[in-house]
């Protein structure tokens, strides 16, 4: 298993010099590291920006220009401020995990991420985008907050008053992706709530989106599934609030400053996307625009 922090013999094989040389690196302040307990450790991320900072770049080097497109998660107001802004940015929506990851190989321009774990879901986006460290010149912009919670169908004829009585009911559930924002904040949820994940009735296939799952619901292959509310309220279905998440686009500083997500970003400060958000239902953009992330 990758260890996150290096001692200073590891530390000193990972940069391939001499300990000597790393202690007289460290008495210049000259690398990242940290003093525990008596001992000195080295963040790998870290090295591996230091490491990128100091790149030498020839006459003529270019950096990669990743594709037009936002990968990651999939959602309707961001949908619709793209097609408004007249960004000429394409969406790619395979889940969080799936955009960061494609972001950090220069695969998209951007990514759209709602990350969830055990931890503080305030800073995981945040956080996420922070592990990665060919990301070292990332930034992360708030687009908006969304109210997800329990999609059914209309009328809630099973009477799924939240997660707990949907396991209880045996309901039949729609999953998403491994790696996808909702799929990682159901595990979450689940976990929470003490519930035995492989013992949940569930449909064979995952959902690639909300959406989807709505029509899942609509089509009767399923009961229920995690959703935001503007996903429920668009086909027309019942919906039970659970939690606000944070939404956030991920990008490279560079692509920050390009036409297509200054004019993303345009919108996003503009009165019609406050209008729109609450035409969908279940935003809060009064923090869109707001810089959560510079490395």
């Amino acid at each position: 298993m990758q260890q996150d922090y290096l001692t200073t013999e590891e530390a000193a094989a990972y940069l391939r010099i001499k300990e000597r040389k790393l202690y007289e690196l460290v008495s210049e302040g000259a690398v990242p590291c940290s003093k525990v307990t008596g001992k000195w450790l080295f963040p790998r991320a870290a090295l591996d920006r230091w490491i990128e900072a100091g790149l030498a770049r020839p006459e003529g080097f270019l950096p990669v220009v990743p594709p037009p497109v936002v990968g990651g998660s999939h959602d309707p107001l961001l949908e619709w401020a793209l097609r408004r802004s007249g960004a000429g940015l394409a969406m790619l929506p395979e889940g969080s995990e799936a955009g960061l990851a494609r972001l950090a190989r220069d695969e998209v321009a951007v990514a759209a991420i709602h990350v969830h774990g055990d931890g503080d879901d305030e800073t995981a986006n945040a956080e996420a985008v922070s592990r990665f460290a060919s990301l070292h010149d990332a930034v992360v912009i708030g687009f908006a907050r969304r109210e997800q919670g329990l999609m059914t169908a209309p009328g809630d004829p099973l009477g799924l008053d939240g997660l707990e009585a949907a396991f209880g009911k045996k309901a039949r559930f729609g999953l998403r992706q491994k790696g996808a924002g909702a799929q990682l904040l159901f595990e979450a949820l689940a976990r929470r709530a003490g519930v035995d994940l492989p013992h949940l009735v569930a449909a064979p296939l995952p959902y690639p989106t909300g959406q989807d799952l709505a029509l899942g619901i609509r089509a009767g292959e399923i009961d229920c599934g995690l959703a935001t509310r503007a996903v429920a309220q668009a086909h027309g279905l019942g919906f039970r609030p659970l939690v606000w998440e944070r939404f956030d686009l991920a990008m490279r500083r560079r692509t920050f400053f390009e036409p297509g997500p200054q004019a993303v970003l345009a919108i996003m400060r503009s009165p019609d996307f406050v209008r729109k958000a609450a035409d969908f239902g279940g935003y809060d953009a009064s923090e869109a625009g707001r810089v959560v992330l510079n490395r």
